[in-house]
């Protein structure tokens, strides 16, 4: 079964390599709809917080507490340090992950939080990244803090 939320964050993500960056997108998730839609634009915008998931919460907007006690978090790539401490941060009791083979984030102390995490294992998501690292290793260096 193809997951369309899983689709929308890879569409995203496509859109940010469209760009001249990081193919990494997100969706925020409440009661089945789409909230919120972001990309890594830490290239695009000069920004050094800009990662999918964040740029994806900043465009939801302000939320109440109880809005993201119903959200899920849907990423094309595991959640870094910084949006899974946002993750906890809020609240979001659930993510879902394309993929965390190319960069696994703190997954084992996320769910240790009580976060449950979804790993999809999605090729096109791999692919993306794969791709993407082979071809500009310095730049995703740059983003992970290497």
């Amino acid at each position: 079964m193809i997951d369309p939320f899983m689709l929308a964050a890879i569409e995203q993500a496509k859109k940010s390599l469209a760009e001249g960056g990081i193919p990494i997108g997100s969706v925020l998730v409440i009661n089945g709809e789409i909230v919120g839609r972001g990309h890594n634009q830490r290239v695009q915008k000069g920004s050094c917080v800009l990662h999918a998931e964040m740029d994806c919460l900043e465009n939801a907007g302000r939320l109440t507490a109880k809005d993201y006690q119903n959200a899920v978090l849907y990423s094309t790539l595991s959640p870094c340090d910084m949006c899974s401490g946002t993750v906890l941060l809020y609240g979001i009791p659930k993510v879902v992950v394309g993929e965390n083979r190319t960069f696994q984030g703190p997954e084992a102390y996320v769910q240790s939080r009580g976060v449950e995490l979804v790993i999809q294992d999605n090729t096109e998501c791999v692919q993306l990244m794969q791709d993407f690292i082979a071809a500009k290793p310095e730049l995703w260096n740059e983003d992970i803090g290497e």
